[in-house]
């Protein structure tokens, strides 16, 4: 379809350890569209992390094509990788992942200054969202200085600035507290409806499962289940 943010048709990811070859995927088959808000779940070997890795031009499949907003990435080289990463997709991880000796406005401006945007057209973006996420009070304030709640904020300040047309989530809720949580749940949702940026996360959390538009469940590598507008796809994807 046209509005596919991502698209894979039998992807495969392997491993080698040693002279033994270990499949993390087998033969993925799945389209994500613009403005879904996607939990991806499954138990811990399941895939996840690999297919968000791929997913996020942090890694190459071994077999199989890829499309990220229309393009085919799946042959791309490192350095063109990166060049897409930056300019087409938001990260978000249970660990923030802030660089500690920076301000809240310094952390989201990062990704920014390397992409070259101009000084004037930085800060306003910045200032932007900063507001959007609650935390123009704090923008002179380093990580050490904010609650973890206020430190996923400004990491989804970061992941917005770019104008990112994918969002990846990795365990986003995963180092707060409940309610603190469904604070970070709401204002993800909302960005999600005012801004139509696709989110994709890869979760254990029933909250965030709950309360996804869609639920993509993995197992052994596979897609084992599809649920979207409560109807349930068994056996999405078979192995290749």
């Amino acid at each position: 379809m046209t509005d596919s943010v991502i698209a894979l048709r039998g992807v495969r990811k392997c491993y080698r350890l040693g002279k033994v070859e270990v499949p993390a995927l087998s033969g993925i088959d799945l389209e994500i569209q613009a403005g879904e808000f996607v939990a991806l779940a499954g138990p811990s070997g399941s895939g996840k992390t690999t297919l968000l890795n791929l997913i996020g031009c942090l890694d190459k499949p071994t077999a199989g094509q890829i499309l990220l907003d229309g393009g085919d990435i799946t042959q791309t080289d490192l350095d063109r990788l990166a060049d897409i990463r930056a300019s087409k997709i938001g990260f978000i991880f249970q660990t923030f992942n802030l660089l500690p000796v920076l301000t809240a406005f310094e952390n989201v401006e990062y990704p920014l200054l390397l992409s070259g945007v101009p000084r004037k057209q930085r800060q306003e973006r910045v200032r932007e969202w900063l507001k959007h996420v609650g935390l123009t009070g704090q923008a002179e304030q380093r990580p050490d200085q904010l609650s973890g709640g206020q430190r996923q904020r400004v990491a989804i300040a970061r992941a917005m600035v770019t104008r990112p047309v994918l969002v990846l989530a990795d365990e986003p809720t995963a180092n707060l507290d409940s309610e603190t949580a469904a604070q970070i749940l709401d204002l993800l949702n909302e960005i999600n409806r005012e801004t139509g940026v696709t989110f994709l996360f890869a979760t254990h959390d029933p909250a965030i499962i709950s309360r996804a538009h869609r639920r993509i469940r993995l197992r052994d590598g596979r897609i084992a289940a599809d649920e979207r507008n409560h109807q349930l796809i068994e056996g999405v994807s078979n192995a290749r």
